[in-house]
This record gives C-alpha cells, sequence and structure tokens, in this order.
C-alpha cells in the first residue's frame, strides 16, 4: 500500500515553453531558496509533466529558470523511476552510445534519432536539500541526459546533425509553433 501522496495530484498544470523561447536556451541558475515555494514548484512540474503525457520536465519547460527537473520514467526493464532532483548535476554519461529516437514536451509531436549514452549517473538534492545521487540505464538514462541537458540550455534538436537535423527542422517548420522556434538569437 503507498504511504505517501501521488506527486502531482496537488499541482497546477502550467503551460509550456515551446522552441524558441529564450527560458529554454540558457543555463539555469542554482536553486538557494529550499521550502514551501521549491516544493509548489515540484507539485506543479509533475502535474504539467503527467498533463503532457511526458516522461521528464525540467522547469525551465515551464518558464522557471531554476536547476530543478522532475521524471516518472521506466529503463529497458522496465522498472519504474519517479522522483525529482534539485541543483542536479551529471555525474557521469558513459557505456555504449545508442542513438535512438528522442522527443520533448517542448517540441510537441516531434522526434529524431539522437545520440545518447546508456548509463547516467546524476547527483544533486531533493526538495529538502538532502544529497541524492540518480544511476540509469537504457530509456532512464536517456531521460537523466535529456533533462540535465535543458536546465543547461541545451535541447535535443541541438544534438541532432546532418540529415537528421535538416528532417526535424522541416517538420518544425510545419507546426503551428515552428516559425518562431526556428529564429533564435
Amino acid at each position: 500500500m503507498r504511504q505517501r501522496p501521488i506527486p502531482g495530484t496537488t499541482g497546477l498544470v502550467r503551460t509550456m515553453s515551446l522552441l524558441g523561447d529564450p527560458v529554454l536556451h540558457s543555463a539555469c541558475a542554482e536553486v538557494t531558496e529550499f521550502g514551501p515555494v521549491l516544493d509548489r514548484l515540484i507539485e506543479d512540474m509533475f502535474a504539467t509533466m503527467y498533463a503532457a503525457e511526458g516522461v521528464g520536465l525540467a522547469a525551465n519547460q515551464i518558464g522557471v529558470g531554476q536547476r530543478v527537473f522532475v521524471y516518472d520514467c521506466p529503463d529497458d526493464d522496465d522498472v519504474r523511476h519517479v522522483g525529482h532532483i534539485v541543483n542536479p548535476r551529471l555525474a557521469a554519461a558513459d557505456g555504449d552510445e545508442i542513438r535512438g529516437p528522442e522527443g520533448c514536451l517542448s517540441l510537441p509531436g516531434l522526434e529524431a534519432g539522437t545520440d545518447r549514452f546508456d548509463r547516467a549517473v546524476v547527483e544533486g538534492v531533493t526538495s529538502d536539500g538532502a544529497p541524492v545521487r540518480i544511476e540509469g540505464t537504457g530509456f532512464f538514462a536517456r531521460c537523466l541526459q535529456h533533462e540535465c541537458d535543458h536546465l543547461d540550455g541545451t535541447v535535443y534538436a541541438d544534438r541532432v546533425t546532418g540529415l537528421r537535423a535538416r528532417r526535424l527542422r522541416r517538420a518544425i517548420r510545419k507546426t503551428a509553433w515552428g516559425a518562431r522556434a526556428l529564429v533564435q538569437p
């Protein structure tokens, strides 16, 4: 029986920042204030991620330039990982480099083959400041790397090259938000 509340059940769904929004292309600031405001942000992030049917969400994807992300993501063995991390740092990304389909809630409906390592370790703290270390493999490792990239101002489209990049740019232009997205500083 579950002893703690389901994340996001009391949160508000916030508006998603889309590719081209400056907040997605800037490194996020370290969190320095812990308490109810941070707890509310995390709860809203879970609610927003679930409403968008995602597996991870960085704070800047809802317009907040702070180093926080949430996740509810399976690994390749179908083990579900649910949690959050504040001030994360990608401590390791290694193993085999695998090109796999990657999407993003800030590029809705699109995906492209993106190279990621099949193992990742992220270190940071919880919302109450306790140290945390998260290790992921397979799809969960991809999620951890993707969310850390967001907090550094990088979206997966920045990692795509060659023909895949041209196809992705063409697909972006066909979206309702694409014209704004492709005009970046």
